[in-house]
């Protein structure tokens, strides 16, 4: 005798969570929710031979000291605050990020940290790196006799 699927009843999961929420539900957490068809990280990474262009989306920002640029080897770390205040204006409804923002970004080769040059221009920050090519492409070690 076959045993039935415990997962049957809840092939069709969303109808019941759309008769459990109301149809409104999914229309107020959609925008929450990850989406192929857009990018969610607000960063670009471009290469050009030994040079990496990393594009940060950061509107918003009011002083360039309210955000900070890390390097260290093949990892770039970006923090800034994003303060929308209007004055006279209370905010009714959130779409636009605000508040602390940081970001941990993998590079692909280890870059040089003397040589970075970053820039904020219309709400974007751009930070250029250049690659770390070692003087010396490989070392050659010395092979001792042992007793």
């Amino acid at each position: 005798m076959a045993k039935e699927n415990p997962f049957t009843p809840f092939s069709d999961w969303t109808k019941h969570w759309q008769q459990f929420f109301q149809n409104d539900f999914w229309g107020s957490i959609q925008p929450l929710l990850p989406s192929s068809n857009k990018p969610s990280s607000g960063m670009n990474i471009y290469k050009k031979d030994n040079e990496l262009l990393v594009v940060i989306s950061l509107p918003g920002l009011e002083k360039i000291k309210d955000a900070e640029v890390y390097v260290s080897y093949k990892t770039l770390e970006v923090k800034a605050t994003i303060n929308l205040n209007f004055k006279g204006f209370e905010l009714v409804e959130e779409g636009l990020f605000q508040g602390q923002f940081q970001k941990t970004i993998p590079l692909p080769f280890a870059v040089k940290e003397d040589r970075i040059e970053a820039t904020y221009h219309n709400g974007l920050l751009f930070i250029h790196l250049h690659r770390l090519i070692p003087d010396e492409p490989k070392k050659k070690i010395v092979i001792k006799k042992s007793e």
